[in-house]
């Protein structure tokens, strides 16, 4: 199977380039970037120094005709014009920004701006295996969800159905590293800025609430209410989302593990994690970094009816290129954990 990117040159799509690189399955031919087009990758994502000669080109229908498959890294509002000449020359496309991510055009143009294309919405599958592996399996487009949005989805999917939880008042407090800012500057990404600090950056509004109340509502068949705050931290990579969940009766830890067991026993890339003791007994980024895991645990609060739930990921990985490979996988009826089932390194 041969595949391409378009608009690599960004963290995500190095990380990208070096999942397909290695990928057993996978051939990659063709990687587009309008600023640096005709020059060495290498050169701007020095860790592929010999791994790969390959340089940046030009993208046209033409050349990307030539792939199997398409993966766009490219800013949000960006893809919703490209993608319908990919779809015209035959091609399966995963969309790594937010412009296939959600049903509803009114409120796409709420958080980002009126969609060119939105008769394409019906094409598209979130791309989330865990959740929507069937719907990814016939869609041509695979929209790879928000980092943000995937730790927490992932985090309550096994839940949001239960009785036992009050789904109007749910509360994602998420850590996010500097990589989620992307490649380009700016002030708040400045090493002095951002080095040392937990900042709040959207404590309310974020972007990815829209993916999370969305995908949640369609698993619990219900709408659902969520609040979600972020903030800037001092590492490069890796999200921790600290979900608080409401109790509406009690629940023993023996039955939030039989949620979560229900929900991930066969997922390859979940990880349930509740030791005694240890550093790690409850999710970490740092356990995480460089890997397509998701690790989610849990604790009960003994103080009043809460049930908080941990989710930890890799933003780039599983929060964006992992899952975007994932999704390819599944597409082109290749074995899901392909060129992905990898530790991460530690210590990181």
């Amino acid at each position: 199977m041969k595949a391409g990117i378009v608009g690599a040159s960004g963290y995500t799509g190095g990380d990208l380039i070096r999942l397909l690189l290695i990928h057993p399955e996978v051939e990659l031919t063709y990687i587009t970037s309008r600023q640096y087009q005709g020059k060495y990758i290498k050169h701007y994502h020095p860790n592929l120094r010999g791994i790969t000669d390959l340089k940046f080109d030009e993208l046209t229908p033409e050349k990307a005709s030539q792939c199997d498959i398409i993966f766009l890294a490219v800013p949000h509002k960006v893809s919703m014009n490209i993608v319908p000449d990919l779809l015209n020359v035959g091609l399966k496309i995963v969309d790594l920004s937010a412009d296939f991510r959600l049903k509803d055009p009114k409120v796409y143009e709420k958080y980002y701006c009126p969609h060119t294309h939105p008769e394409l919405f019906e094409k598209a599958a979130y791309g989330l295996p865990e959740l929507f592996r069937e719907e990814i399996k016939k869609a041509q487009i695979a929209a790879a969800p928000g980092c943000m949005a995937s730790s927490a989805i992932l985090g309550l999917a096994p839940v949001i159905k239960e009785a036992f939880i009050d789904k109007e008042h749910i509360v994602v407090d998420s850590k996010i590293g500097s990589s989620g800012g992307g490649k380009n500057f700016n002030f708040a990404s400045h090493h002095p800025e951002r080095d040392g600090v937990v900042r709040p950056y959207a404590a309310t509004g974020h972007r990815h609430l829209a993916e999370i109340e969305e995908k949640l509502g369609i698993i619990a068949e219900k709408p659902i209410k969520v609040g979600l705050s972020t903030h800037a931290v001092s590492m490069v990579r890796g999200i921790l989302s600290t979900i608080h969940i409401f109790l509406t009766s009690p629940v023993e830890d023996k039955d939030i593990w039989k949620c979560l067991r229900k929900s991930y026993n066969n997922e390859p890339f979940i990880r349930l994690i509740k030791q005694p003791s240890g550093n790690y007994r409850l999710p970490d980024p740092k356990a995480v970094i460089g890997s397509n895991f998701c690790d989610i645990g849990f604790v009960l609060d003994e103080n009043m009816p809460r049930l908080v739930i941990l989710s930890a990921l890799d933003n780039l990985i599983k929060g964006a290129a992992g899952s975007a490979v994932q999704c390819m996988n599944i597409m082109l009826g290749i074995k899901e954990t392909a060129g992905l089932l990898f530790p991460a390194p530690h210590p990181m």
